[in-house]
């Protein structure tokens, strides 16, 4: 690596130092969320201190998608911190976010998956989230099962890892909001899962079934996973 890389890790550690160290109002830290670089929004995001409108939370989640990993996991967790504050909630249930939830539940780094999954499960109440971000979700969630179902695993598994992980993130966000799902749709969906050589999509299949259904073919489903060859799905 040349020098001009090691100066701008200085430079970099020198900026987040200086802005942890120096105080600023909240409309500054907002500021910095619009329009600030990598750094300015990674250290806004994790030193906000609270939402107090739904402009605030709109330019919050603006830097969830699209951002440098630095700011989407920043953000992320800022998220699973203010949306479990009955204080903040009503600021982050604007319909414009809802398909941004969406694209961040199945994002490359695992942690802002698992984050805004538990951001959203605050909104599990809202009648006018669960039926948009769940009729969207099932709809994601088929299409990856179209791809997967027909993917040669013993071709080449490393060209489906991408989508593996995008539907282990959204039936992972299904058993979550499972009773807020039409049954037909997400029996369908465990079906389908449970047959995917897969085993981690397998395994978010028993996972599901764990909830417990009055459902024969569900029921079948989960006995014929609890005895499957792999640990991690049996032991559901």
């Amino acid at each position: 690596m040349n020098n001009s890389y090691y100066k701008t890790l200085d430079e970099n550690f020198a900026q987040a130092l200086k802005l942890y160290e120096t105080e600023y109002t909240h409309e500054e830290l907002i500021e910095f969320l619009k329009s600030g670089n990598i750094v300015q929004k990674q250290i806004a995001a994790l030193r906000l201190e609270s939402v107090d409108s739904e402009l605030d939370a709109k330019i919050l989640i603006d830097n969830l998608t699209g951002q440098d990993g630095k700011i989407r996991e920043a953000v992320s967790l800022k998220l699973s911190e203010f949306m479990s504050n009955p204080l903040f909630i009503n600021y982050f249930k604007n319909y414009s976010n809802y398909d941004v939830f969406l694209d961040a539940v199945i994002d490359i780094n695992a942690n802002i998956c698992r984050n805004v999954i538990c951001a959203i499960s605050n909104l599990k109440s809202d009648e006018n989230f669960c039926e948009r971000f769940c009729t969207n979700l099932v709809f994601l969630t088929d299409k990856l099962l179209d791809v997967i179902e027909k993917f040669d695993f013993q071709e080449g598994k490393y060209k489906v890892n991408k989508e593996v992980f995008k539907l282990y993130w959204c039936l992972e966000t299904i058993y979550e909001f499972w009773d807020k799902i039409d049954f037909n749709k997400l029996k369908s969906i465990i079906l389908r899962a449970k047959n995917i050589q897969e085993y981690t999509i397998r395994e978010k299949a028993a996972k599901i079934l764990s909830r417990g259904f009055d459902d024969i073919e569900l029921i079948n489903a989960q006995n014929e996973l609890r005895n499957d060859v792999n640990y991690y799905v049996r032991r559901f």
